[in-house]
C-alpha cells in the first residue's frame, strides 16, 4: 500500500535539556519563517506498539496498512478488523486517513505468554514485538485471539483539523479511540514537566 502523506517516524528526547533545545529550535523556524509566533504543544503518551494508517471511505473502514518504510506499507487489512476497539464505521460517512498505534496491552502479553509457558512454547520478548507480529499474522483468526488495542493520532480529512488538539477531538467524536492522558496548550518548557 503506497502511503497518500509519508508515514514519517517520532524523533526522541532522552531528557530536559534535549527537549528545550528541540523547542528552541522550533521557535527559531517560526521566527525565520515569518510566523513569529511562540508555539503551544499537546503532549501525548507515547505507547509502544506498530503505527498504522486506517482509511475510511464514506465513514467505512476499506483499507489498513502499516507503515513500512515511510512511503509503502503492508496491506493489514483483515487483521486490523479483528481488534474490537477500531470501529469498521464511523459516526459519520466522511472520507479520512486515520493514524495511530496498534499495541498489546500489558495483560494481554502476560495471558499470551502464560498459555506459552503452560504449552512449553518459548515465551515472546515484549509486548511491542507481539503486537508487531500478531498483526502480521496470515490467519486473522490468530489475530483476533491477541486482545490487541488501538489509540488514533492523526487525522487526515476535509476540513482538516486546525490544531493536534482539534483533530484528536474530532477523532473521538468520530468513534475512534484516542489516547486520554493528552494535554494541551503547553509550552515547551511545561511539555516538559
Amino acid at each position: 500500500v503506497v502511503h497518500r502523506v509519508a508515514m514519517m517516524s517520532l524523533d526522541n528526547a532522552f531528557g530536559l535539556d534535549e527537549l528545550l533545545a528541540w523547542g528552541g529550535r522550533v521557535e527559531r523556524g517560526l521566527r525565520d519563517s515569518g510566523l513569529g509566533e511562540r508555539p503551544r504543544y499537546v503532549c501525548e503518551l507515547k505507547i509502544d506498539g506498530l503505527a498504522i494508517s486506517l482509511r475510511y471511505e464514506r465513514g467505512l473502514l476499506t483499507r489498513a496498512a502499516t507503515r513500512g518504510d515511510g512511503s509503502t506499507g503492508e496491506d493489514v487489512t483483515a487483521n486490523v478488523r479483528t481488534i474490537s476497539v477500531i470501529p469498521q464505521q464511523l459516526s459519520e460517512p466522511i472520507d479520512a486517513e486515520v493514524r495511530g498505534e496498534v499495541y498489546m496491552p500489558k495483560e494481554a502479553f502476560a495471558g499470551l505468554n502464560a498459555a506459552r509457558e503452560e504449552e512449553g512454547q518459548q515465551l515472546y520478548a515484549n509486548p511491542r514485538n507481539s503486537a508487531a507480529g500478531s498483526l502480521r499474522q496470515k490467519d486473522p483468526r490468530i489475530t483476533a485471539e491477541r486482545r490487541l488495542a488501538f489509540f488514533a493520532y492523526q487525522l487526515f480529512s476535509d476540513p482538516q483539523p486546525v490544531s493536534q488538539s482539534a483533530a484528536l477531538q474530532r477523532l473521538d467524536g468520530l468513534g475512534l479511540p484516542t489516547e486520554r492522558n493528552a494535554r494541551a496548550g503547553l509550552n515547551a518548557e511545561g511539555a516538559a514537566t
